[in-house]
């Protein structure tokens, strides 16, 4: 076959075509694979979006089939959403309940046919999901036949916040009604006002208290209960308060039921919302305060009129009143209240002016003197000054914190307790021991008081006596022990005398023992009748037995005279005739004496001065015992004669390397026997050297005390045993069995007491083993 040039042409065009063909198809090709690449990728960016929208959707077919993806399934609580909606409901904890499903079927179904669009709120079973349902019908190009488009979304969190708020908003609502009931049922005027200061709600109290018809009329018409102040209204001053944005208080005078009333006015600004305010009636307050003002002035000037020292400290424990015997007793400045003296400076103050008594620890005392305030109840002190002044103190603490201090000086009141205890007891002790009966009758008639010798005078048991008699049984009772008992007459009308006639009488009568008894009544000044009765047998015998012991006790005086006055001079005459015979021995009138005839010569001398010291104490003992020391005083400068005494001893301090210390004294003067006073010092001296080692120390302090000089030496010494003080205090005592004279520790403590005594003073000594001896005397 031949192929003609135009069939080969027609062949290549046909290639040709062919060929422009295929590339134009593999080029369609290739575009319609990149549109659907393009596609796909479009697709799963909007099926990642729709997972990720806060909206799932629910495609709910005409034949109930359901589509939807596994994170609806997951809110629903699936592992796979199910294929019919029908099993939305499977009764296995999961999905819904079988009345919100049939809830949910029965919008969908009207959705289907009618096209209308539903809402529906639930809460998926078992679980705190909150999933909101918008339903619609579906558009045909998403789904055609009728389908419905559900959209679910989860507004859990939104739920729960908006429970929260509703909740809130009911509790707001609550509280608010309730503090509007608060408000309105409050005694006391309140009322609101709004930002530009006008009243927009009162209470029914402001309504009262203005005297309007309602509240509504009130905020109406703008009734102001405040009047003007200086020129400032109320709604003026609950501006300020606005703008300085600080709640105002002040006290103001308004008419309230046709009387004026002291009110505390306060505004409160509320931010933006406006300001509130309310008004306290105080008046009674007032009253009271004037009242109490004027009850506190009363009160203090009635206790500047005591006797009693009252003081007044409030809780911050400043004085604030103190009444003149207060400020007198402790001697406190004028005008010194108001200046906020404290209760440790007052008791400071106190101490400084000698108002306190002496204590060791002042700071402790005052410590604890300070806790007077933190009391439960009230402390009572007895305060004893140096200068003899008697204090009652009573600290009262305060409701309010502060602390009432009573001071009441009773050193006068003390002083009179005294004097009269002092009188009744020895009123008593005079009459119990009078040889006399004394007994006291009152004028009806009863005893009343009698002394210990009334009832065995006239045979009466003390058991009636304790009774108070009347006078005529007390007569029965003694009848029976007279010799002739109409004679009890006697006694009967002797008492009626003393007491209702006021008159003395007296008579006697014979008691059945043969006694002899006198009476006499006696009118007291208080009205009572006072019978005395003496015993007159005893007592013709006691005269007869005293003057006959006082005839012995002068001989046996005049016998100790004479004693003393022949041993003075048997004892003094031999001792100095053996100290001159021993004195011209020695200087040697009688010849030469050799080193130990002259060594017993001083010997000698020295016995006969120790002997003739101790012959003079004994007799200034027997004599001072016997009263017949010879006293005769002068005036002495005190330090002088005692340093005198001292350097007497000067060789024997010095021998044993003692210290001595004599203090005070200086111009000072008192008035005694010098010689003496000076021997009575040598003692006491001449004892503490010899108790005291060597080395030691000795102390004469000297001083002018109120009750008289003191004189006191004391020693670091061996001191001694109680045992020991008392021998030595006792001196020379007679032996028990009379044969002779016991020597105790000497003379010379016992005859320095002596003449210490004789000079009107007193002499103790203090003294304990190993740490020494203290003696004082104490000189008027």
């Amino acid at each position: 076959m031949e192929f003609t040039p135009t069939l080969l042409a027609m062949l290549g065009l046909l290639l040709a075509a062919w060929t422009a063909g295929a590339a134009w198809l593999m080029i369609a090709a290739g575009a319609k694979a990149k549109g659907a690449e393009t596609s796909r990728k479009a697709a799963r960016r909007m099926a990642r979006m729709l997972d990720e929208a806060p909206a799932i959707p629910l495609l709910v077919r005409a034949d109930g089939r359901i589509e939807g993806s596994e994170r609806l399934a997951h809110w629903l609580g699936f592992e796979r959403l199910p294929q019919f909606i029908s099993e939305l409901a499977d009764g296995e904890d999961r999905g819904l309940t079988k009345a919100q499903l049939a809830e949910l079927s029965e919008k969908v179904r009207r959705a289907q046919k009618t096209a209308a669009p539903f809402r529906m709120n639930l809460t998926v079973p078992g679980s705190q999901r909150s999933l909101a349902l918008r339903g619609q019908l579906a558009d045909p190009q998403v789904s055609p036949g009728g389908a419905a488009l559900v959209w679910v979304f989860d507004f859990s969190e939104s739920a729960t916040e908006l429970g929260r708020m509703r909740e809130e908003s009911a509790r707001a609502k609550g509280d608010f009604a309730a503090l509007v009931g608060l408000i309105e049922a409050a005694p006391m005027p309140m009322w609101f006002r709004g930002p530009d200061t006008k009243l927009r709600l009162v209470n029914s109290a402001y309504v009262t208290a203005v005297g309007a018809k309602n509240a509504d009329t009130v905020v109406t018409e703008q009734v102001e209960l405040i009047e003007p102040v200086d020129g400032l209204t109320a709604a003026q001053v609950s501006g300020q308060a606005a703008q300085q944005n600080h709640p105002i208080e002040r006290i103001v005078q308004a008419t309230i039921g046709g009387e004026r009333r002291a009110l505390r006015v306060s505004d409160l600004p509320l931010g933006e919302e406006g300001i509130a305010g309310y008004a306290v009636d105080i008046q009674e307050m007032e009253e009271q305060a004037r009242e109490h003002r004027a009850y506190t002035e009363a009160q203090r000037g009635m206790m500047d009129r005591l006797s009693v020292g009252v003081a007044q400290f409030n809780a911050e424990r400043k004085l604030t009143f103190a009444n003149q015997p207060f400020r007198r007793i402790f001697g406190m400045r004028l005008g010194i209240g108001g200046d906020g003296l404290t209760l440790d400076r007052l008791l400071t103050e106190a101490r400084d002016a000698g108002k306190t008594p002496e204590v060791r620890d002042f700071p402790a005392w005052r410590a604890d003197h300070l806790e007077w305030f933190g009391a439960g109840e009230a402390q009572e002190e007895a305060w004893t000054l140096s200068d003899g002044t008697h204090l009652r103190i009573v600290a009262q603490p305060m409701p309010d914190g502060g602390l009432a201090v009573i001071a009441e000086d009773r050193t006068e009141q003390l002083a009179l307790s005294a004097t009269r205890d002092t009188l009744l007891r020895t009123r008593t002790a005079t009459l119990d021991s009078l040889f006399e009966a004394l007994a006291v009758f009152a004028p009806d008639g009863h005893l009343q008081l009698w002394n210990r010798s009334f009832a065995g005078t006239w045979g009466v048991e003390q058991e009636t006596l304790d009774a108070h008699p009347l006078v005529d049984d007390l007569l029965e009772e003694i009848a029976g022990n007279l010799t002739r008992p109409k004679r009890v007459k006697v006694i009967g009308e002797v008492i009626r005398s003393a007491t209702l006639d006021r008159k003395e009488q007296a008579g006697r009568v014979s008691l059945a023992d043969g006694r002899t008894l006198e009476f006499a009544g006696i009118p007291l000044p208080d009205g009572n009748g006072l019978l005395t009765t003496l015993d007159v047998t005893a007592n013709e015998q006691a005269e007869t037995a005293l003057r006959e012991r006082n005839q012995a006790l002068e001989q046996a005086d005049e016998v100790k005279t004479r004693f003393l006055a022949n041993m003075s001079y048997e004892f003094r005459t031999p001792l100095t005739s053996i100290g001159g015979f021993a004195e011209l021995l020695q200087e040697g009138v009688a010849g030469e004496l050799s080193a130990q005839g002259k060594e017993y010569a001083a010997a000698i001398l020295e016995s006969v001065a120790r002997l003739t010291d101790q012959v003079e104490n004994v007799l200034d003992l027997s004599q001072s015992e016997a009263g017949l020391m010879p006293i005769q005083k002068e005036k002495l400068e005190l330090q002088s004669f005692v340093t005198r005494v001292v350097r007497e001893r000067e060789q024997e301090i010095e021998a044993k390397g003692l210290t001595l210390d004599l203090r005070g004294g200086a111009n000072l003067k008192f008035e005694v026997d010098r010689r003496q006073m000076a021997r009575a010092i040598g003692h006491l001296l001449d004892n503490a050297i010899v108790a005291t080692d060597h080395g030691g120390k000795i102390l004469v302090d000297l001083s002018k005390k109120p009750e008289g000089t003191r004189i006191v030496i004391s020693d670091n010494g061996c001191g001694m045993s109680p045992d020991e003080l008392r021998r030595a205090m006792e001196g020379l005592r007679l032996k028990p069995d009379g044969s002779g004279m016991e020597r105790r520790q000497g003379l010379g403590i016992p005859l320095a007491r002596q003449l210490v005594e004789a000079h009107g003073g007193e002499l103790t000594i203090q003294s304990r083993k190993k740490l020494g001896t203290s003696a004082m005397i104490l000189l008027p």
